[in-house]
């Protein structure tokens, strides 16, 4: 158990610091769109820095990949989603953004949340699931990925209207937080492949199940989205809101859908509910429009590739 908190930690860690450096380097970059794929991971490919960051996030990739085979679902989401005061740290320290009073409380607030999900959590107690019928994880994904999609278009179309407020990234932290969860419950299933003995049996029963494919859907879309989302926006509230968004699906969906039982104690039970009830409250009352100081634009080609 005690090596899953410390992979928890360091994914924790490492997802920050990605996040981080590729904010850092995304501003120094011509403007990017979803609509120019090609084009965008040229230009982030091009960024030593933005490589490092990217780096950094398949570490921390790695590094939950032991998490899932060592904690419940619920718990590792409790300790992943703490990361959040790191990211904001990390964001005033080499982002100069800066954080509205009303943000901070929101923090607080899911932070108190989390505390609640991991006072119901008792060693011993919780069951770490390995596997889950494939037409179920499919039934919860599809719907899901649709969504995200539908939603950061949405969010696009909205900002190219020139008249609207500077948006805080609410709707993209949303759609790439749906799109994460995803890849979350597909780590997951590839964490349950894992195996130290028959390699090769492993790997053909990993390919006939959907999460490679999950993965690696997730992965690019993922990509792409989250790059013009963290140019457009404040990594320190485009982050907690995906990082929020992909906690509470993968606890709440990938605890029902790998089986992994909820409390039987009242009490845990209870202060696992409020505190995913307040987790979402919070998200839902988040302010959708930007007034914080902005880091400086990125800067503009002189001329179309």
């Amino acid at each position: 158990m005690w090596w899953g908190v410390a992979a928890a930690l360091l994914a924790n860690t490492l997802y920050s610091l990605g996040f981080v450096l590729e904010k850092r380097a995304l501003t120094s970059l011509p403007e990017v769109t979803i609509r120019q794929p090609a084009r965008l991971l040229r230009l982030v490919l091009g960024s030593p820095l933005w490589i490092g960051g990217s780096l950094a996030l398949a570490a921390g990739f790695a590094a939950q990949l032991v998490v899932y085979r060592t904690l419940p679902i619920a718990a590792a989401q409790g300790i992943f989603v703490s990361g959040l005061v790191l990211l904001v740290l990390l964001s005033a320290r080499l982002l100069g953004e800066e954080t509205s009073g009303r943000e901070r409380y929101a923090l607080g607030a899911i932070l108190l949340a989390l505390l609640m999900v991991v006072l119901s959590l008792r060693e011993g107690a919780d069951t770490v699931s390995q596997d889950a019928p494939y037409q179920l994880i499919l039934l919860v994904c599809v719907p899901s990925l649709a969504a995200g999609l539908w939603l950061y278009g949405s969010a696009e179309r909205r900002a190219r209207n020139r008249h609207r407020r500077p948006t805080t990234g609410v709707e993209y932290g949303v759609a790439v937080g749906l799109l994460y969860g995803v890849s979350s419950l597909a780590i997951k299933g590839v964490s349950s492949h894992l195996t130290t003995s028959g390699i090769g049996a492993a790997l053909l029963d990993l390919l006939s199940s959907p999460y490679p494919y999950l993965l690696l859907f997730t992965g690019v879309f993922g990509l792409v989205m989250s790059q013009a989302a963290l140019q457009r926006c404040r990594a320190s509230l485009i982050v907690p809101v995906c990082t929020t968004v992909t906690s509470l699906f993968t606890a709440v969906l990938g605890t029902l859908s790998f089986g992994e039982a909820l409390p039987g104690d009242p009490l845990r039970l209870a202060l696992r509910v409020a505190g995913t009830a307040l987790a979402v409250a919070v998200l839902l009352t988040m302010p959708k429009h930007d007034s914080a100081p902005q880091p400086p634009a990125p800067a503009k080609e002189l001329a179309s590739p």
